[in-house]
């Protein structure tokens, strides 16, 4: 052989270090879990026994599990918001459908059939998300909400047998005192990977998952490619879900509900970049169990099991900062930004001389006579065409329910009290449409809303407790407390580069441990009088807070339509280079952005809690999907820059009516879950077909 055959040492020290950049995360995360190993050994009564190491790889294998599905996900460039409800599902299907009579089960059966439940939950994501191509956050998103419907019609509450076979043989060891099977099961699926990321599919995963366009243009299916995907990671939802199922032995319709947060920060805290194309499985594998050992930590040190939350949520965060700062340098384009107003400066012109500039420009403008005079003003089907042919079909269909109801249930449509539930029931909707909907109008989402909603009640009762005087400083209070929570999910995604979904995601794990650690777990107080009596009484034909509703519509629309800051939301929803070259202070508009949202979900958190006398925990849960459905219904495009807020009320008082006829007909909450998933479904593909036309 010659020597010219040979790699060079020069060559091979070049490689290793660029595997060691490649999977700088996935070390990172190994050496991170050692460390906390050791702290774990430190503070435990004794050194580490076989019986800890296994106890710690069943704790660690369904979030592993799950997040490895995930990952997959994430390294295509799409996010799957319903992991957690595919997980529930496996759960209560294993634990509703095994005979507790029977003297044994098939291991290899029900794992089989977990796995294909929580395929066929990723080929219907996937058919939407790749063959329709609808956005993977709002897909799933709706998925999620369809999942727990499901769920809910399988087992409505806790109960259910699972095999004690199953737990068994994944909760026992694959050799004797020497190797737990959750670490054989989690290998297993990691060599399954290592073999599909050599082949072209691997490659063409990444590919996809770093430049779509550039991979359909070299001849990779990008559809197939993201639909096998979507399929992929659901198998690993479903046996994620029969592991759990393994370990609870029964069937919980929430069992996966929490497991969300965890998965995502896994995902980041294993070094895979959010947005696709770079990372890995195996070091998402290292996080789930980081994040499990750090919650294990705390409980030895007898710190409440409230902080969990708070620990994850914390962590996501940071590990997406890291993340950013590494992959993107979020604080030299930042230096580059100040740079280039220092500049601006030096030639002449302020950041600040820009708003200037508009306004003598709006000085400027000919008056109505004088533009009459220029070219005649067109007509009000021409200016506002867009904005009917995106809001007019809710209020179509509005019409339509109305109808429905008055036939099918026999209420007089001419009842006022009919009407006056219907604008009552829709004041929360309709606050919450301005916040969610000003969000997705920038291109973002907002997925903290259930929790501010739920610590804004939680605190109005407990600093109320029924009176009516403590108002006086506990609505400044909350509304002050929503304001640093916008300001902190603002700041995240502005400056430190952190995405919309997981900024938010991590706020709303953070408010939960929050709201459990103020309540304790058991929420105290109770409104206020006067708040009650503006909730629920009547003035006349009508309940006070319509009033106030009529006066907030007004004002809404004002603010999009007729603001500067309307116009510079507008501006970031139709490209945020553009707005940045035309002058808008695109990071200040974002943050007064998010903590607008997070004052309306206050508000809602406050009218609720007038609305029913008192606050719980998990009284936002049921707001999140509705909000934004509301928003996409209405005609906003869910992606950013198209919407009106006149639009947004006309989905806001469809699904409301559309609520109202189902509660008439005693439906469960499960159906109401299930039709909210569908309608956002439809709306989102009728509104990205009129887009395309």
């Amino acid at each position: 052989m010659s020597s010219a055959a040979l790699p060079s040492p020069a060559s091979s020290g070049v490689g290793l270090r660029r595997a060691l950049v490649r999977n700088s995360g996935a070390l990172i995360a190994a050496v991170v879990l050692a460390i906390l190993l050791f702290i774990v050994d430190w503070v435990s009564a004794g050194p580490l026994t076989y019986f800890d190491v296994s106890f710690l790889s069943s704790g660690g294998a369904t979030s592993a599990l799950a997040a490895i599905g995930q990952t997959i996900v994430i390294l295509s460039g799409g996010f799957d918001l319903s992991a957690g409800a595919a997980i529930s599902l496996v759960n209560v299907v294993l634990a509703s459908s095994m005979d507790p009579m029977a003297p044994g089960a098939s291991v290899i059966l029900w794992t089989a059939a977990g796995i294909g439940v929580g395929m066929a939950v990723g080929a219907f994501n996937g058919f939407f998300i790749a063959v329709l191509r609808m956005q993977p956050i709002v897909v799933t998103l709706s998925t999620m909400f369809i999942l727990q419907g499901v769920t809910l019609l399988v087992m409505d509450k806790p109960g259910g047998f699972v095999s004690p076979d199953l737990g068994t043989f994944y909760l026992g060891d694959a050799i004797a005192n020497w190797l737990p099977m959750p670490l054989v099961v989690i290998g297993v699926v990691l060599l399954a990977w290592f073999w599909l990321k050599g082949t072209r599919f691997g490659t063409a995963l990444y590919a996809v998952g770093s430049d779509a366009d550039s991979a359909a243009a070299v001849g990779i299916n990008v559809v197939l490619v993201r639909f096998a995907v979507y399929v992929i990671a659901g198998g690993c939802y479903g046996l994620a879900g029969v592991f759990i199922s393994a370990q609870t032995g029964s069937g919980d319709p929430l069992v996966g509900n929490p497991l969300l947060l965890s998965m995502f920060a896994a995902v980041v805290v294993g070094g895979t970049r959010l947005g696709g194309g770079q990372g890995g499985p195996v070091g998402t594998v290292f996080g789930a169990y980081v994040l499990m050992i750090v919650v294990n930590i705390l409980l030895v040190l007898n710190v409440s099991a409230y902080y969990s939350t708070i620990a994850e949520g914390t962590i996501l965060v940071l590990a997406a900062l890291a993340g950013s700062i590494s992959h993107a340098s979020v604080l030299a384009v930042q230096l580059r930004a100040a740079r280039a107003r220092v500049a601006a400066w030096r030639a002449g012109i302020l950041p600040s001389q820009l708003e200037r500039v508009d306004r003598r420009l709006k000085i400027a403008r000919p008056s109505h006579d004088q533009r009459s005079e220029i070219s005649p003003r067109p007509a009000f089907r021409l200016r506002n065409a867009e904005t009917l042919r995106y809001a007019l079909p809710a209020y179509v269909c509005l019409i339509i329910i109305v109808v429905v109801t008055q036939i099918w249930l026999g209420r007089t449509i001419l009842n006022p009290g009919y009407w006056n539930s219907l604008l009552v029931l829709s004041t929360f909707l309709a606050v919450l449409a301005l916040g969610q909907g000003t969000v997705i109008l920038t291109g973002g989402l907002n997925l903290s809303v259930p929790w501010t909603i739920g610590i804004s009640g939680i605190i109005l009762a407990g600093m109320v407790n029924g009176s009516d005087a403590a108002l006086v400083y506990a609505l400044p209070t909350v509304l002050l407390i929503a304001c640093a929570i916008g300001f902190a999910n603002g700041f995240g995604i502005v400056y430190l580069g952190i995405s919309p979904i997981v900024m938010t995601l991590a706020t709303n794990g953070i408010l939960q441990g929050c709201a459990l650690l103020y309540s304790q777990g058991t929420p105290a107080g109770f409104s206020s009088p006067m708040l009650r009596w503006f909730m629920t009484a009547r003035l006349g034909l009508v309940t006070p807070v319509v009033l106030l509703m009529v006066v907030f519509v007004i004002a809404a629309v004002l603010l999009l339509g007729r603001t500067p800051f309307g116009r510079r939301v507008y501006g970031i929803g139709n490209g945020l280079r553009a707005a940045r070259m035309s002058g808008i202070g695109v990071e200040r508009t974002l943050i007064l952005v998010y903590m607008l949202s997070a004052v309306c979900a206050a508000i809602v958190g406050i009218m609720l809690t007038g609305f029913s006398g008192q606050a719980s925990l998990g009284m936002g849960d049921d707001y999140l999907l509705p909000s934004i459905a509301v928003v996409v219904v209405g005609g906003a495009l869910i992606t950013g820059g198209r919407g009106h807020y006149l639009g947004m009320l006309g989905g806001v008082l469809l699904l409301t009516a559309l609520q109202m006829l189902l509660a008439g007909t005693t439906l469960p909450y499960a159906t109401r879950a299930i039709l909210y998933g569908l309608v956002v479904l439809g709306a989102v593909m009728a509104l990205r077909e009129r887009r395309l036309q």
